[in-house]
């Protein structure tokens, strides 16, 4: 959420945000409530001083002796206004958090202007392209021959889009989960965290997916939960509402979780196999990190990412995100695609954003210097990295012409030694 007084000041910015981020957010409706907002609280405090003095007149007078009927008739005008006043000034304020509500985060001064990913910008490649003697295959055929991925058991457990793991197919998956896990605390500095899959909506609201992307998340309606869509949510929600001493930043967490979207993508090739699922599984990187310092957080969470991919042998480029691709709280982004030879495409495996205090202002979230006032941390996320697409890149990077896939030397420790998946 951004600052009120920020919005005041730079109504032009907020606005060019609003557009360049395809936003439906009315900011003409906002600064309409906040200046008459700001005109009932005036009047309550105008009326409240003035029932102050003429309450102490009334003392004076009753002292005395006199009359005093006509100005306690006129006090009680003045109470029932104030009344008035303090019932219009809730509706305002809550239209106001409404209007705060859907107003996107600014995007950093270097962010590349843009529509849609046409105008971003690719920023560095790694490693080769791989090539092959014979014509690479897409990852679905490679693991339904191999037998470590099966689509009909998954579609007939939970329909399409979602995906079912096999015996070395998900023995792979848990080594590299336990891969980047251990890769992240010993390396990078982060602390491993086991959060709750399902989270409240507060949680939801404070990292921005709600009310923006409610359609898109799954709901556990009876107990107004929601499965969450990344561990982003729960792991940012873990200082909600309190005031950090300055001398715990940076605080880095990192954690595993289930991920549930709705959304699973458009129609066609794209929707085969791992590359759009509804249930996924993630290794997620989250910094709680003071003001000044974020942006340069931000490359050495980017670097993080790739560490994992470099470690892989994986082919990768690292792509910054143009204004109309920025999420709706970012105020910059990198995102991480791996190249997959079997479908000939980037596929994004890590998302990498600033979110400054976007975050922080929605779910409270401050720190304190000593001898200081309270102000808002700044938070960052990125995947480190996604599983399903990780996957698809590894099968598809390593097939070999006989139909088998090699494993990278760093995995082979928690395969207990598996060098080859053979069919």
């Amino acid at each position: 959420m951004l600052d009120l007084n920020f919005i005041r000041q730079n109504p032009d910015k907020v606005r060019a945000a609003i557009l360049a981020k395809r936003e439906k957010a009315d900011l003409d409706e906002l600064l309409r409530i906040d200046e008459r907002r700001r005109e009932l609280v005036a009047e309550s405090e105008k009326l409240r001083s003035l029932r102050n003095e003429r309450s102490k007149e009334i003392g004076k007078l009753k002292a005395q002796g006199k009359d005093t009927a006509e100005l306690m008739a006129g006090m009680k005008e003045v109470g029932d206004r104030i009344q008035a006043i303090e019932a219009e000034l809730k509706g305002q304020e809550a239209r106001l958090q409404e209007c705060l509500a859907r107003i996107p985060n600014v995007p950093a001064e270097d962010v590349p202007p843009g529509e849609d990913e046409k105008g971003n910008i690719e920023v560095r490649r790694w490693g080769e392209e791989p090539t092959f003697e014979f014509t690479p295959l897409p990852h679905w055929e490679i693991g339904k021959e191999l037998g470590i991925l099966d689509a009909e058991v998954s579609t007939k457990l939970s329909g399409p889009n979602f995906a079912y793991f096999h015996g070395l197919g998900a023995r792979l998956e848990r080594a590299l989960i336990n891969f980047m896990l251990d890769l992240h605390t010993s390396q990078h500095g982060y602390t491993e965290v086991s959060p709750p899959a399902v989270v409240k909506s507060d949680c939801m609201f404070g990292t921005g997916q709600l009310p923006k992307l409610a359609e898109d998340m799954y709901r556990c309606k009876d107990d107004d939960l929601w499965l969450i869509p990344t561990a982003e949510v729960p792991v940012t929600n873990i200082h909600r509402d309190e005031i950090l001493d300055a001398e715990r930043l940076p605080i880095y967490y990192c954690a595993y979780t289930p991920c549930f979207r709705r959304e699973a993508g458009s129609y066609g090739r794209e929707t085969r196999g791992l590359v759009r699922i509804h249930q996924f599984d993630k290794v997620e990187m989250v910094k709680f990190v003071k003001p000044g310092t974020s942006y340069d957080e931000l490359e050495k969470l980017v670097g993080n990412a790739e560490a994992v991919l470099q470690a892989l042998g994986l082919h990768y480029r690292v792509i910054k995100l143009c204004t109309g691709e920025l999420s709706f709280a970012a105020t910059k982004c990198y995102d991480i695609e791996l190249w997959a030879p079997g479908m000939k495409s980037w596929l994004e495996v890590s998302s990498c954003s600033n979110f400054e205090d976007f975050q922080a202002r929605r779910c409270g979230i401050r720190f304190k210097e000593k001898g200081g006032k309270p102000q808002f941390v700044h938070t960052l996320n990125g995947s480190g990295v996604a599983l399903p697409r990780l996957m698809v890149a590894l099968l598809e990077t390593y097939q070999q012409k006989d139909g088998s896939v090699v494993i990278p030397a760093p995995l082979r420790p928690y395969l207990r030694g598996v060098e080859v998946i053979r069919a």
